[in-house]
C-alpha cells in the first residue's frame, strides 16, 4: 500500500508539474476528509504520510476548554474530564490521539480524487503564476477565449487571464477570438485560484507600449514621466529626454507617425498628445494645455493650484470638448488648474485686492493710498508684512525706515492678538474635530466661532453652511463634511 501512494506522488508531481510535497499535502487531506466521516464532519482530524517510506499515520484531538464553554464535544473535551487523565493540563492544551489509519483502497474514491485533483490544479495555477510574475510582465498578449456576464477572458499561453468589463475601452467591440494587449492590473487570490486582472483603460498602458515601441525608452536615453487618459477618445503623455541629442516628442512620434500610430492601433484609435515634461510646474502646465496658446500663468504652491489666463479664441480649444483638454492636463501635471479669460483675470484680481484692500486698512490703521501701495509692491497678508526681510520693504518708494517699522510692528501685534483668539477658541474645541483630516488650527477656530466644536456638530452642517462659515470652496466643503460622517457608517 505504502509502495502505491509512492508511486501515485511520483506520477502526478510530473504529470501535474508541481512539487512532491503538494501532492502528498493534497493526499493527506484526503485521507483526512475520509477519516472525518467514519467519525463526524466537525471532528479535528489529520493524516501525515511518511515521504520516504509512504507509511501514514491518522491523528485525533480535541481542544481542553473550561467547563461552563464545553458545548461541542467533537472539538472540545472539558477540563474537569480532562483532569481525570493529567492533572496538569490547562485551558487550550490538546488532546491527542491515534486513529487506526484507513484502508487507501477502500476510501469514498470519487471525493478523495476531487479533492487531491483540486489542491494540484490550484497548486499548477500558482506555478504558472509564479513562472509568469518571475518575468516581470507589465503586459499580457493573448486571445479572447470566451465571455462571461461581460468580461472577457483571455488566454495568453498557460495562463488565463479576466479582463472586466469595467476595464474595456468604451465603445470597443470586442468578440472571441481578438487578439488584444492589456496592462496586468492585479492579481486576485481571493477568487477561485490566483486570478489575473487585466485592464484596457489604465495609463500604465500606454505608457508600456510606448516602452515596446520606442528603443530609446528601454536604454534610458529618455522617459515617459506621466498618462493622463480619457480611455477610447484621447490620452496625455509627458516625456523627458535624458540626453540632449534625442528629442523626445519627435523620438515617440517615430518616423513618418509610425510608432505613436502602433500605440493608437492597440488601443482602439485613442488620439495620444505628447507633451515635453519640464521641471518647472508652470512650464509643465503650459505644455499640457497644449494645443493652446497660454498668456499668462500664476502659480499658488499652498494649494497646489494654477490659474491660467488664455484669450477668448484659445479659451474653447483649452477647456477641449467637455472639459477633455483641461482636465487631462490637470491628471497629467498633477495640478489643479483654473482657466480663465484675461477679463475674467482682472476681476478676480480686482476683487481680491478689494479684500486686501480691506483687510490693511482695518487691520493696519492705514489710508486706501498705502493699502494700494503695499498691494502693488505684491504684498496680499498681514504675514508678508511682518515678517519680510527689512532691507526688501525699503525698497518701496515713498517709505522711510520709520514707517516700514511701524507697519512691521502693527502686522505683528494683529498676528499675536489673533493667534491669542484661536487658541482660546480652541479650548472649547474637542480633539475628534481637530483630528479630522484637512483640519487645521485656524479653520477649527473659525468653526468654534460658529458654534460648530465637536466632528458630529460639523457632520450636522449642510454644504452651504460651511461655505457661508468659512469661504472654502463647495467642493472642498463637500468632501470635508463627508470625511466628518464616515464614522456614522462604520
Amino acid at each position: 500500500m505504502s509502495r502505491e501512494i509512492l508511486l501515485l506522488v511520483d506520477a502526478l508531481a510530473r504529470e501535474k508539474n508541481v512539487a512532491r510535497d503538494v501532492v502528498f499535502g493534497a493526499l493527506e487531506m484526503a485521507l483526512a476528509s475520509a477519516t472525518k466521516k467514519r467519525i463526524h464532519d466537525e471532528a479535528d482530524v489529520w493524516v501525515v504520510i511518511d515521504r520516504n517510506t509512504g507509511e501514514y499515520d491518522s491523528f485525533r484531538r480535541w481542544e481542553v476548554v473550561d467547563d461552563a464553554d464545553y458545548v461541542n464535544e467533537y472539538l472540545h473535551v472539558p477540563l474537569s474530564e480532562a483532569r481525570k487523565d493529567d492533572e496538569n493540563v490547562e485551558v487550550g492544551d490538546f488532546l491527542e490521539e491515534a486513529l487506526e489509519p484507513i484502508d487507501f483502497g477502500r476510501i469514498g474514491a470519487q471525493a478523495a480524487k476531487q479533492v487531491i485533483l483540486q489542491r494540484i490544479r490550484d497548486a499548477e495555477r500558482e506555478q504558472i503564476l509564479s513562472d509568469f510574475l518571475e518575468r516581470k510582465e507589465h503586459i499580457v498578449s493573448g486571445a479572447i477565449k470566451r465571455m462571461d456576464r461581460g468580461n472577457a477572458i483571455v488566454e495568453a499561453g498557460k495562463i488565463e487571464a479576466m479582463l472586466p468589463r469595467d476595464q474595456m475601452i468604451p465603445r470597443e467591440n470586442l468578440r472571441v477570438g481578438d487578439r488584444i494587449k492589456a496592462y496586468l492590473l492585479r492579481i486576485d487570490r481571493n477568487a477561485r485560484g490566483p486570478q489575473i486582472i487585466l485592464s484596457r483603460t489604465a495609463p500604465e498602458l500606454i505608457i508600456r507600449l510606448f516602452e515596446l515601441e520606442v528603443p530609446e525608452i528601454e536604454e534610458g536615453l529618455m522617459e515617459l514621466k506621466a498618462c493622463s487618459r480619457d480611455p477610447g477618445l484621447r490620452a496625455k503623455i509627458a516625456v523627458k529626454s535624458n540626453d540632449p541629442r534625442i528629442d523626445p516628442i519627435g523620438t515617440c512620434v517615430g518616423m513618418r507617425g509610425t510608432r505613436v500610430t502602433a500605440v493608437r492601433n492597440e488601443i482602439a484609435g485613442e488620439s495620444v498628445d505628447i507633451v515635453l515634461w519640464s521641471s518647472d510646474p508652470a512650464q509643465y502646465v503650459i505644455n499640457a494645455l497644449a494645443p493652446a496658446d497660454v498668456s499668462s500663468i500664476v502659480v499658488d504652491e499652498e494649494k497646489h493650484v494654477m490659474d491660467v489666463v488664455v484669450d477668448e479664441e484659445n479659451l474653447a480649444i483649452a477647456i477641449g470638448k467637455g472639459g477633455q483638454n483641461v482636465r487631462l492636463a490637470s491628471e497629467l501635471t498633477g495640478w489643479t488648474i483654473n482657466l480663465m479669460t484675461q477679463e475674467e483675470s482682472e476681476k478676480r484680481l480686482e476683487a481680491e485686492s478689494a479684500v486686501t484692500r480691506i483687510l490693511f486698512m482695518e487691520k493696519l490703521d492705514i489710508d486706501e493710498e498705502l493699502a494700494n501701495l503695499l498691494i502693488e509692491e505684491g504684498f496680499s497678508t498681514l504675514e508678508e508684512i511682518a515678517y519680510v526681510p527689512l532691507a526688501e520693504m525699503l525698497e518701496i518708494e515713498g517709505l522711510d525706515e520709520l514707517a516700514v517699522n511701524e507697519l512691521r510692528e502693527r502686522a505683528r501685534n494683529v498676528l499675536l492678538t489673533e493667534a491669542i483668539a484661536t487658541e482660546e477658541q480652541l479650548n472649547d474645541v474637542e480633539e475628534d474635530l481637530l483630528a479630522l483630516e484637512g483640519m487645521d488650527k485656524n479653520l477649527a477656530a473659525q468653526l468654534a466661532a460658529s458654534g460648530v466644536k465637536t466632528r458630529d456638530d460639523l457632520a450636522e452642517l449642510a454644504l452651504d453652511e460651511l461655505v457661508e462659515i468659512t469661504g472654502m470652496d463647495a467642493e472642498k466643503a463637500g468632501v470635508m463634511i463627508l470625511k466628518a460622517r464616515e464614522h456614522w457608517f462604520e
